[in-house]
């Protein structure tokens, strides 16, 4: 659907002093939303200390590497996966979008291949994450004769069940069904001699670290446990104390946020409507694939009817969406099918689709953590995005 073109002038977004503003999540300091981007070539080019065909992995898998256009590894890959193809825990520290996912897959199928007998788990804190780690998973394992089943809340669960009495080396899921699965006697934790926790802060966040701790106890005793998380929290620690093995600590996260990330602030005054304001900057080329945060269900699912009645090729994802619908929203827009998604944080926890031009938080994030992980959705890679955060003056 296109964008119809509305007549009018439109009033530039205005900047103000910080303390004439208060809207939820005001405990952040509002400044900690301006920030130029950094010129992506003055970064600092990582040199990786392997090429992916220096790893000691089946010629196979590193065909199925090269057929994706990996060329080089990225830092947390170069780092971990030697260490990993060695049988050690690991804790690997790093962001959404640095190739964590084939820094623990491809040493999991390299010992799969090796070993049949081995079983894999895979926690993640979101179906959109695990559903990502599948997607990964089914193009690493292309050919080899290795299958998984992705066991995820929202979706039809006689068709996971049928796909659990199938050999699968690997499950991939999120941990209210796989704990619902196991309870039912539909996967046998104690199986599983391979585990791994993606995006450990984001469990805790979402409240399932007594989840975690309930399906680690499940497993056999000696066994490969891999943690990766953007912040290693007292908590975090906690747990990697009590079920690692004298882990090696990697850690790839070299700052807060993306240095090609241009941030800023756009101010809605009194008389103003935050919606107009909003149209105005949508109607502009360069917000070519928007990622819009609003802070409740009911409120993302009004904006994207707002801007659909406006000519905004748009849609939604919340919680409260069916994981079908939430896939068909994504997969559009992912192919340019849509202009604008309209998302919560938690329905929005682990994207990682490229090529997102804007990010704008429609509603103030709850905590800096929020805003974080909100802005990392674009500036991906060697690319330049922007983060827009609407303040509105007190009434």
């Amino acid at each position: 659907m296109g964008r119809r073109s509305f007549g009018g002038r439109r009033r530039p977004p205005r900047f103000r002093n910080k303390k004439k503003f208060s809207q939820k999540g005001s405990n952040i300091d509002v400044q900690k939303f301006v920030n130029k981007a950094v010129a992506v070539e003055e970064q600092e080019e990582y040199k990786p200390q392997h090429a992916f065909d220096d790893f000691y992995m089946d010629d196979r898998l590193k065909r199925n590497v090269a057929a994706k256009g990996y060329k080089k590894p990225t830092p947390i890959q170069d780092q971990a996966i030697p260490h990993l193809l060695q049988g050690k825990d690991v804790v690997g520290i790093a962001n959404t979008g640095t190739g964590k996912t084939a820094a623990f897959l491809l040493p999991m199928l390299h010992k799969v291949m090796n070993d049949k007998n081995q079983k894999v788990l895979i926690l993640a804190p979101t179906r959109e994450l695990a559903l990502q780690i599948e997607e990964e998973f089914m193009s690493f394992a292309n050919g080899l004769g290795i299958h998984s089943a992705l066991c995820i809340g929202g979706t039809n669960m006689a068709f996971q069940i049928r796909k659990l009495k199938r050999s699968n080396n690997f499950i991939i899921g999120t941990p209210g069904r796989i704990m619902d699965l196991s309870k039912r006697r539909l996967i046998h934790l104690d199986q599983f001699k391979n585990v791994i926790i993606d995006e450990a802060d984001r469990m805790l966040d979402m409240g399932f670290i007594n989840d975690i701790r309930f399906l680690l106890e499940q497993l056999p005793t000696k066994r490969h446990t891999l943690f990766f998380s953007a912040t290693v929290s007292r908590q975090i620690e906690d747990l990697i104390r009590t079920f690692l093995d004298n882990p090696l600590k990697i850690s790839v996260k070299v700052r807060e946020t993306a240095a090609n990330v241009h941030q800023d602030v756009v101010h809605i005054g009194r008389n103003q409507n935050r919606v107009d304001i909003l149209q105005g900057l949508l109607e502009g080329n360069e917000f070519r694939k928007v990622l819009i945060f609003g802070r409740t269900k009911r409120g993302v699912d009004k904006l994207s009817r707002t801007l659909y009645s406006r000519g905004f090729a748009v849609d939604s994802i919340h919680g409260d969406k069916s994981q079908s619908r939430r896939q068909r929203a994504l997969l559009a827009f992912k192919k340019h099918k849509v202009q604008i998604l309209v998302a919560t944080d938690v329905a929005a926890r682990g994207l990682d689709i490229d090529n997102i031009s804007h990010v704008i938080n429609y509603d103030m994030p709850g905590t800096h953590d929020d805003y974080i992980h909100r802005i990392g959705r674009t500036g991906r890679g060697d690319k330049k995005g922007i983060a827009l955060t609407f303040i509105e003056e007190k009434r």
